[in-house]
């Protein structure tokens, strides 16, 4: 019917608002292809440090052995104390809804650290301003809360050229942290081998098992 009035040349209202929408639709982008997928899936295999080219326009320190970084009661310590260990860095904040990870951080520490296995806690208010607290209050918390025992270093930036060095390393080795609580497993030479996101609690299956990759692997 809708051709019939298009061949007598008598467009009637309905028409030619029918024909309007048919031809305004993918203009006007209703046929939006879905969101791109995440580009890290948790736990993912991570390339070759030396393959990834740095995010930040600065050489990439090949190590995280090779830096140093402040306690939080200021004493400067050098990462290369922790040389044969697995680590995991984590970006700690005090007001966040992953906040209770805290708890499940110190239980993976007090587990495992008589295998060679470490957390290394980074404060940071980059996300959401959720860590506004000075080093003293930081500790305080920690202690208070979640008995925490692990090393815990000052708050740092974790993003762009204002990054810390150790989060310019991890950010070149495998991308910058999406939020709070985002985890980099480091192997016993200073390299990331995978980095795990806020979601991945410290209970997880998955990081237990790089865990136990990363502690199975030469000294």
């Amino acid at each position: 019917m809708f051709l019939g009035h298009l061949q007598a040349g008598k467009m009637r209202p309905f028409s030619v608002w029918v024909l309007a929408t048919l031809t305004l639709v993918p203009i006007l982008g209703c046929n939006r292809s879905a969101p791109a997928p995440d580009p890290q899936p948790a736990g993912g295999s991570l390339p070759p440090l030396t393959a990834m080219a740095p995010s930040t326009g600065t050489q990439a320190v090949g190590s995280l052995h090779d830096l140093s970084a402040a306690r939080l009661d200021g004493t400067v310590e050098s990462l290369s104390a922790y040389k044969g260990k697995v680590l995991l860095v984590v970006n700690v904040a005090s007001e966040c809804g992953y906040t209770p990870q805290y708890k499940g951080l110190q239980e993976l520490y007090e587990k495992r650290k008589d295998q060679g296995f470490a957390v290394l806690g980074f404060p940071s208010n980059d996300f959401g301003g959720q860590e506004p607290g000075t080093s003293s209050e930081i500790a305080t918390f920690c202690q208070k809360n979640y008995g925490v025992t692990f090393p815990m270093f000052e708050k740092v930036r974790t993003l762009g050229a204002e990054a810390s060095p150790v989060y310019k390393l991890l950010s070149v080795a495998a991308g910058p942290p999406r939020w709070n609580f985002h985890k980099y497993l480091v192997g016993k030479d200073g390299k990331v081998r995978k980095s795990f996101p806020s979601s991945v609690t410290p209970q997880d299956a998955a990081l237990a098992a790089a865990i136990d990759a990363a502690l199975g692997e030469p000294g």
